[in-house]
């Protein structure tokens, strides 16, 4: 290779784009998905249950259960950092959930989407420079926003069909839970796992490391 080819080649990977995907991204985006889908499929069995008493409680108190299942797309955005990477990391989840198996099938998908889309919102208005914990607890909150902008339509008795009470109590549980279950929990876990050198090479462990 000749070096002014050389030289070209080392401009253009000078100035590829941060927000570019590398093949290390795809791999742990795919990892933390598979994780997290099977965190996800354990709660099922202590969240729908809590929801129901929660909601037995009072009507809509069932959100204050749903923040685990809003957990892909805060710790996705917080370790990858790029354009959809909150969106990935929580539908790979709950197809994961989807096919070891649950009791909403194929609607799962559909669940893991929108949420997704609520998180990935927060860290775009960002530029997807800012990952602290207030980030994280407001990318908790754009997923459970989703999740109740979904339930409102989705499904044969959609909760726009409910009382306007049920839907505001319903979504400032989503809320709440969405800031503390998925936002500052997923904050915690990425900064647990950055604290094994599990992420040297995401600048969520280097940060961690330049700390200490």
């Amino acid at each position: 290779m000749s070096t002014s080819t050389s030289t070209s080649a080392s401009a253009q990977t000078a100035g590829a784009s941060p927000w570019r995907w590398r093949v290390v991204d795809i791999v742990v985006a795919a990892v933390l998905g598979v994780a997290i889908g099977l965190v996800f499929w354990g709660w099922n069995t202590i969240g729908y249950p809590l929801f129901g008493v929660l909601d037995g409680l009072t009507p809509g108190f069932g959100g204050l259960a749903v923040g685990i299942w809003l957990l892909g797309g805060v710790v996705g955005g917080l370790v990858i950092r790029k354009p959809g990477a909150a969106l990935v990391v929580e539908l790979v989840a709950a197809i994961v959930s989807m096919l070891i198996g649950n009791v909403w099938g194929v609607s799962t998908i559909l669940s893991g989407l929108v949420p997704g889309l609520g998180a990935e919102l927060i860290f775009a208005l960002f530029l997807y420079r800012r990952f602290g914990i207030a980030v994280a607890a407001l990318a908790g909150v754009g997923a459970g926003i989703g999740a109740w902008v979904f339930e409102l339509f989705y499904g044969s008795t959609p909760n726009i069909l409910k009382t306007f009470e049920f839907n505001a109590i319903y979504l400032v549980s989503l809320v709440i839970s969405g800031v503390i279950l998925a936002g500052v929990v997923g904050w915690l876990l990425v900064r647990a796992l950055a604290a094994t050198g599990a992420l040297s090479r995401f600048a969520a462990g280097r940060e961690l490391a330049r700390e200490v």
